[in-house]
């Protein structure tokens, strides 16, 4: 039987079509024929700019499989992810992978929850025995992916911050309940759809994956090491300890301090993870090396996934389909208590990140301290671009049938723009 058209097939093929049909009726064809070049190169560009950060943190991933950590992360979160994930095999690397790509998440990452999430899927695509058709755990995981619970939105608290909001960080809890909201509605929506459609895991012995996994170095680490290392963190402490003390305290502020903490996130995670590895007697260059080329490979193999969602995208902004959408929802979504002008926003998160970003941006700097702004601010920081994350994700391992993911997905964006309107009122 001939299997039917995936969601992602469909609603990609009804948005060209759309468009087109809308720039012939509002003389927008040039705009759109622009566009879809634009955008197409947008995305070669952006694929291209992601190859340094891809090589970097899946270097880093590769140091923490041989340093044997993602093992100990998936002993220490199995009873939790055994009930999300039953068709994984128990301490494989893909459960370590998507930990550390959800609290990457958590954190505001960005850069660096984007190779990890890579780095899953290529674990999960290991267990797939139908290449180019998603899995059960894999349609979950994007979902989850896409409306992940964020706990710092550094982001959008610095924008806020910079263009003159009284008190910036205002949106932490209500960005932190809507995106509970969306991620546990993606949850539900996954395992509801996935009922009754067959899987495509193949199993594996335990023995054979823990054959797979990198030599973990058991050599308990020289008393020289040991010294070494917290010398070296003691160093790193003291530093920040004397740029503490040696600041004008008076000039302290929000701002300033999440700055901090942003510029101190990253560089503080790096030193841990290398760290950890030179105390296991891993080789961290070579491992490191070793793990950046495929962050290369993975560049190139997302390029035509990547093409055909940003164009459709930009397609759709330039035909002025948007701007009908927005006018036609308008009505039905003012009885819900969201604004008219935060539609475009609203519709624009799962398209694109950057576009929302733009929006969520300009309406801050113009009104920083109103509801809207309040209003658009989480939703920036309560959900993630579910289009982009999927092309990416999937594009990594060529899976070319999403089967229930997006919709799933998109029930979760749903949830979490109704949940982020809720609690906006609540807490304003």
């Amino acid at each position: 039987m001939k299997e039917k058209a995936s969601a992602i097939n469909i609603i990609w093929f009804s948005i060209i079509l759309i468009s087109i049909a809308s720039a012939a009726w509002l003389g927008k064809m040039s705009e759109l024929t622009l566009a879809l070049f634009e955008e197409s190169k947008a995305a070669v560009m952006l694929a291209i700019g992601l190859i340094g950060s891809m090589a970097f943190w899946l270097g880093m991933m590769k140091v923490l499989e041989a340093a044997g950590a993602l093992k100990v992360l998936a002993k220490i979160v199995r009873p939790v992810m055994s009930k999300l994930f039953p068709e994984i095999p128990k301490d494989h690397p893909a459960i370590g992978a998507m930990v550390m790509n959800m609290s990457a998440n958590m954190l505001g990452m960005g850069n660096a929850a984007t190779p990890f999430g890579i780095n899953a899927m290529q674990e999960l695509d290991k267990l797939n025995g139908e290449k180019g058709r998603a899995t059960n755990a894999m349609c979950l995981f994007l979902a989850i992916n896409t409306s992940s619970v964020t706990l710092l939105p550094l982001g959008v608290i610095t924008i806020r911050a910079a263009a003159g909001a009284k008190d910036p960080a205002s949106i932490l809890i209500p960005s932190l309940l809507a995106t509970i909201v969306s991620t546990t509605v993606a949850i539900i929506a996954t395992k509801l759809m996935q009922r009754g459609t067959p899987d495509c895991v193949q199993s594996e012995d335990p023995a054979e994956i823990e054959e797979k996994e990198p030599e973990v170095r058991e050599k308990k680490a020289s008393v020289g090491k040991k010294i070494t290392a917290s010398l070296f963190m003691l160093l790193i402490f003291a530093g920040m300890i004397y740029q503490i003390a040696s600041s004008d305290m008076s000039g302290i502020s929000f701002t300033s301090v999440t700055k901090a903490v942003s510029d101190w996130l990253v560089p503080m995670i790096i030193v841990v993870i290398l760290i950890f590895g030179y105390l296991k007697n891993v080789k961290i260059y070579e491992t490191l090396c070793s793990g950046a080329k495929e962050g290369f490979n993975t560049a190139v193999r997302i390029i035509p996934f990547m093409v055909a969602i940003f164009a459709a995208v930009g397609m759709f902004k330039a035909s002025g389909a948007m701007d009908i959408m927005i006018r036609a929802l308008n009505p039905v979504t003012s009885l819900v208590g969201l604004p008219a002008e935060a539609l475009p926003m609203a519709l624009m998160r799962p398209l694109s990140g950057s576009g929302a970003f733009g929006i969520m941006s300009q309406i801050v700097g113009n009104e920083p301290d109103s509801f809207l702004s309040f209003l658009v601010s989480v939703m920036q920081g309560s959900t993630e671009t579910t289009f982009y994350v999927l092309a990416l994700y999937f594009g990594a391992v060529s899976i070319k049938n999403s089967r229930h993911a997006l919709p799933a997905a998109l029930c979760a964006d749903f949830a979490g723009i109704m949940a982020a309107v809720f609690f906006c009122r609540l807490f304003w």
